[in-house]
């Protein structure tokens, strides 16, 4: 059992990674910002910037997780996914790099052959109808 419990905290290589090089590129551009270092600004939010980077290849190539919990026999961070290298459902990161581009299709939805009812008539206001004087 951890420290969280029977919570998925989604901890990960991809995220501690992305999560520590975004850190250190904050912590860079913090201190450039304070001694007036132009270049370091730029190394900062380049390392920033690659930080978020390396968490999506990381995620790509199964170092990260889909989305809500994970069975507990994946939940340790060091564990990959299985299914990563295919894509997740509804992952943003994952149709991005082109892997399962669209989500199934539900049930519940109407397929693409059948026929729509015709709509129904719209009745005329009665504000637009002729007057009609009896």
């Amino acid at each position: 059992m951890s420290t969280h419990g029977d919570h998925d905290m989604g901890h990960t290589v991809a995220g501690w990674t992305g999560s520590a090089t975004a850190t250190l590129g904050f912590a860079v551009a913090g201190a450039a910002l304070v001694l007036g270092s132009t270049p370091g600004l730029w190394a900062g939010g380049i390392l920033t910037a690659l930080g978020g980077v390396a968490s999506w290849l990381l995620h790509l190539a199964g170092h990260g997780k889909p989305t809500g919990p994970r069975p507990p026999r994946l939940r340790h961070w060091r564990t990959p996914d299985p299914a990563g290298r295919r894509g997740h459902p509804d992952c943003l990161g994952c149709r991005l790099a082109g892997r399962n581009p669209a989500p199934a299709p539900t049930p519940t939805s109407t397929p693409a052959h059948a026929p729509t009812a015709a709509p129904a008539a719209v009745p005329t206001p009665v504000r637009d109808r002729p007057r009609v004087d009896a």
